[in-house]
């Protein structure tokens, strides 16, 4: 794209209520103007629904270094629209073949908390089923931005600002975001001069510099920091192909992300759930419903993850979800640990091929300080504390990319990034699918989250409330948290910890999309 585009969009990046957007041939929607506009372009070329969410996945790690990066994971469920089948891609982050004895929350900020990456292999296995336009076209505007620079916005800088400290103690991260000694503010151009050259390489020569100096250089740099892979955790590595899981719920069929990703899982799990009880009306003005999902949402969050096909079998069934409505308000199990920082695409092309994408560096905001070939290491062994994979086995994370069907076909396709993603994916089903919201209505109306951090209690159940919902149902729904004994805390009006829906509807030839108020993204269609 040319620079003049490229700095209005930059500067169209904004936190608040967006547009609603129809389109008839392709629509793009994620956390990012510049990414949007990447992916919109790869569509006008002639790409896929996979080559676009490549191409504005690859963008966001420039744009949004802070939520993503090559050194993390990245997952596609992807619907085929010639033969009318859906795959899932696991391209996620995975524990290293030396054993990490002793594992506690105290390495997350060290090398020892480092996983191995999956997202260029992941990106490699994508394009390869899926895609038709060359690497080079997909990976251009991402080397473009990182040497030309953008507009850093509001947001981005007051999460550099947050982590100045992280990124001032290494050379790599300074030479791009503190040039001169100082950040760089909003609205001034923040440049990557070496992550364009990592994207380069791998766009010039592929595997043979990932498998080569760049897992040299990787491996170097989390052995310093105290952790334990080596290049032979990059040669060992694959990006895997699952078939996603499949439920019902009311008069639609959902298709979801396929373990040892869970967040699929849990989102049928809630569903199932629902589908016993008529809900009265949407959340904002109902204490009933708003009650009743946050029941079922720590039902399913605060659960041991769901790894084994056996497993996931009975949790999916019909029959043990009304088991489990019979015992909802039972205290949950503290929580496992999240992760912050993530990114959703959703494309869907003029064939109806869906692309729902979920990449991410799995941490908060370069929480290690490590830096490797210009991009940060992730800090996703936070992940390993919900469950120590075996040496080389993928982390279980509750990602959760989904589809709606009716009559088996497409009708929305959505996912969310967020420690609160499986919340704001079933909230948002809940009002388009039961309550017939419009996807701009849907969005914009408030939501709960899930219990953040606290360094004297860790991670514990607990629910968090946006701004928004009639004050007699906040009284109410105060009044039993507090009689219940339930963690709750107020967030204001659209808060990111809630979640970011980034959703399709496609109806009778339409397609309809808007952002989401909570980050700076954009939808756009043609």
């Amino acid at each position: 794209m040319d620079r003049a585009t490229a700095d209005d969009l930059a500067r169209r990046a904004s936190y608040g209520r967006k547009e609603p957007v129809e389109a008839r041939r392709g629509m793009v929607v994620t956390s990012h103007p510049l990414a949007v506009r990447a992916g919109v372009d790869v569509l006008r070329d002639g790409g896929t629904a996979a080559d676009a969410a490549l191409a504005a996945a690859a963008t966001q790690l420039v744009v949004e270094p802070h939520m993503t990066a090559v050194t993390g994971g990245l997952e596609m469920l992807y619907w085929d629209a010639r033969s009318g089948s859906a795959s899932y891609l696991n391209g996620n982050v995975a524990a290293p073949l030396a054993p990490l004895p002793g594992f506690t929350g105290a390495d997350l900020t060290t090398g020892r908390g480092v996983p191995v990456p999956g997202w260029w292999p992941a990106f490699r296995a994508a394009h390869e089923r899926f895609g038709v336009l060359p690497k080079a076209r997909l990976l251009r505007d991402g080397i473009e931005l990182a040497r030309d620079g953008f507009a850093v916005n509001p947001y981005l800088f007051g999460e550099m600002y947050a982590h100045r400290a992280e990124l001032g103690c290494h050379e790599q991260a300074r030479e791009a975001f503190l040039p001169g000694g100082s950040l760089v503010g909003p609205g001034e151009t923040l440049r990557q001069e070496r992550v364009a050259r990592t994207l380069e390489r791998l766009r010039d020569e592929d595997s043979g510099y990932y498998l080569g100096e760049f897992a040299r250089a990787f491996s170097a740099e989390c052995q310093r920091g105290g952790g334990v892979i080596t290049p032979d955790d990059f040669a060992a590595y694959e990006a895997q192909w699952h078939t996603p899981l499949r439920g019902t719920y009311r008069d639609v069929e959902i298709v979801a992300s396929a373990p040892p990703d869970d967040g699929g899982c849990q989102l049928i799990e809630a569903l199932n759930m629902l589908e016993l009880v008529d809900l009265p009306g949407p959340a904002q003005s109902s204490v009933e419903t708003l009650d009743l999902l946050t029941a079922v949402h720590n039902e399913v969050y605060y659960a041991p993850p769901r790894t084994a096909a056996t497993d996931v079998k009975t949790l999916l069934s019909k029959d043990y979800a009304a088991r489990r409505m019979a015992r909802l308000g039972a205290a949950p199990s503290p929580a496992a640990v999240p992760s912050p920082g993530t990114i959703h695409v959703t494309v869907v092309d003029e064939q109806r091929n869906i692309a729902s994408v979920t990449h991410s560096h799995m941490a908060s905001p370069w929480v290690n300080g490590l830096f490797a070939e210009g991009f940060q290491l992730s800090g996703g062994g936070s992940f390993f504390q919900r469950g120590m994979p075996w040496p080389g086995e993928r982390a279980t994370v509750y990602l959760a990319p989904n589809l709606v069907l009716r009559d088996g076909v497409p009708v929305l396709a959505s996912g969310s990034p967020s420690v609160s993603l499986v919340a704001c994916v079933l909230q948002n089903l809940v009002n388009i699918v039961d309550f017939g919201l419009s996807i701009e209505e849907s969005v914009a109306a408030p939501r709960f989250g899930v219990r953040p951090h606290e360094p004297a209690a860790g991670w514990l159940p607990g629910v968090t409330l946006e701004h928004g919902f009639e004050p007699a149902v906040e009284r109410e729904f105060r009044r039993r948290c507090a009689e219940r004994g339930l963690w709750l805390r107020d967030l204001g009006p659209w808060h990111s910890l809630t979640g970011n829906f980034e959703g399709v509807t496609l109806e009778g030839g339409t397609l309809r999309s808007c952002a989401d108020p909570r980050r700076n993204g954009a939808a756009e269609g043609y």
